[in-house]
């Protein structure tokens, strides 16, 4: 989705060409921005009413989403 907020161009303004480097010399890390981007839809249908979840699960997802996002960031430091 487009308008989904919490995009990865948005938390890591600046660091496209690093992000697409890394998604495509290292298979993990592909496989986290595809787990980022679905648990971020996920957070973001629960938002908008779109899917209708508990608080507690909508809290959840956020922290995984926040956990998949923290190892994104540590994969973009080295």
């Amino acid at each position: 989705m487009s308008n989904t907020p919490h995009t990865l161009q948005e938390e890591f303004p600046g660091q496209a060409a690093e992000i697409t480097a890394l998604k495509t010399s290292d298979p993990q890390f592909a496989k986290l921005l595809v787990e980022y981007d679905e648990v971020n839809d996920k957070v973001h249908r629960a938002e908008t009413r779109l899917d209708l979840r508990t608080e507690e699960e909508e809290e959840q997802l956020r922290k995984q989403r926040s956990r998949i996002k923290d190892q994104i960031a540590v994969a973009l430091r080295k």
